[in-house]
């Protein structure tokens, strides 16, 4: 019976030294997932930065050629404004005094379809 009681002994610390094993596996592989995930993450950010970086030089390089643009397209908006402006200035007393004119001289005459009743 001490054999039979030694034998589940040792069968017990067998049982209990491949699950220490099993679960430091599950740790190892655990930590090894952590790091090739903090790898990619790391690897995506630098491609992402490099990408970024590409797109602002584009976009610096197209958009260098229309910043002249869009400051003559601006002056030339001004300009035509202020001949706008000046322009509705200058006629504003003149279409006043047509209008006044109009509506001072009042002529009364009869309307074309008035009929006289005799």
């Amino acid at each position: 019976m001490a054999s039979q009681t030694q034998g589940i002994q040792q069968l017990l610390q067998a049982e209990k030294r491949a699950a220490e094993k099993v679960a430091e596996a599950r740790k190892r592989k655990a930590r090894r997932l952590k790091q090739a995930k903090e790898e990619a993450q790391a690897e995506i950010e630098q491609y992402r930065l490099e990408r970024e970086r590409e797109f602002q030089q584009k976009q610096q390089a197209a958009l260098g050629s229309q910043g002249n643009l869009s400051a003559e397209v601006e002056a030339q908006t001004r300009k035509k404004l202020q001949a706008m402006q000046g322009g509705q200035a200058r006629g504003k007393d003149r279409v006043l005094r047509q209008l006044l004119t109009l509506a001072w001289d009042v002529r009364p005459q009869l309307h074309p379809n008035y009929r006289l009743s005799v």
